[in-house]
């Protein structure tokens, strides 16, 4: 009976942590969905924040590959230098201290060492959502020319940017097109 127990409160004890695992990586994962929602955009000179609804970010990170792979890569490597930095100074003490400059003997160190994992993590984001950006205008620029058939059958041809839930973002001779998917607004012209 007492097994029987046992089993049932670690069994409980691991679906919480999951649970608290797998909603802190979505968080993380919607965040950097965002900032490179963002980055995409402004590129082309458009405030993504402008045009979106929340619903668009909750879904941004599982919408293209690449988002996906770099909060994946992002998540990953920050659970990686965390996991090493605790390797090493259980596995190599002193080696670890002449690394931290001894530093790692001080009373504030694990503060220190907390703020500076956060600053490269968010550091690293900020490099790759760049990148991003720059990667993704790239290949707006080289890709074809799509066709869309306005309500009143005209049609606007240019090389599809992205869309939101009720925005579709077309570049035509470095201008940028913002058309509305259900309104009888014909189109918003950005830059």
């Amino acid at each position: 009976m007492k097994d029987e127990g046992l089993i049932k409160d670690t069994y409980e004890l691991i679906i919480k942590e999951l649970q608290t695992i797998v909603t802190g990586a979505y968080i993380i994962a919607f965040g950097i969905g965002m900032l490179f929602n963002y980055q995409k955009y402004s590129e082309f000179g458009i405030n993504i924040f402008d045009y979106s609804d929340v619903f668009d970010f909750l879904i941004a990170p599982f919408s293209d590959f690449y988002i996906l792979f770099f909060a994946t890569v992002s998540i990953l490597i920050f659970f990686i230098l965390v996991k090493v930095d605790v390797f090493c100074k259980n596995k190599w003490p002193k080696f670890y201290s002449i690394l931290n400059f001894g530093l790692n003997k001080k009373s504030w160190f694990k503060q220190q060492r907390t703020v500076l994992l956060v600053v490269v993590f968010f550091t690293y984001l900020y490099f790759s959502a760049n990148f991003y950006g720059s990667f993704a205008k790239d290949k707006v620029v080289n890709q074809n020319d799509i066709s869309v058939k306005l309500a009143d059958n005209e049609i606007k041809s240019g090389k599809l940017i992205g869309k939101t839930n009720s925005i579709i973002f077309l570049l035509k001779d470095e201008k940028v097109y913002a058309i509305p998917i259900s309104s009888l607004v014909k189109e918003i012209r950005i830059r």
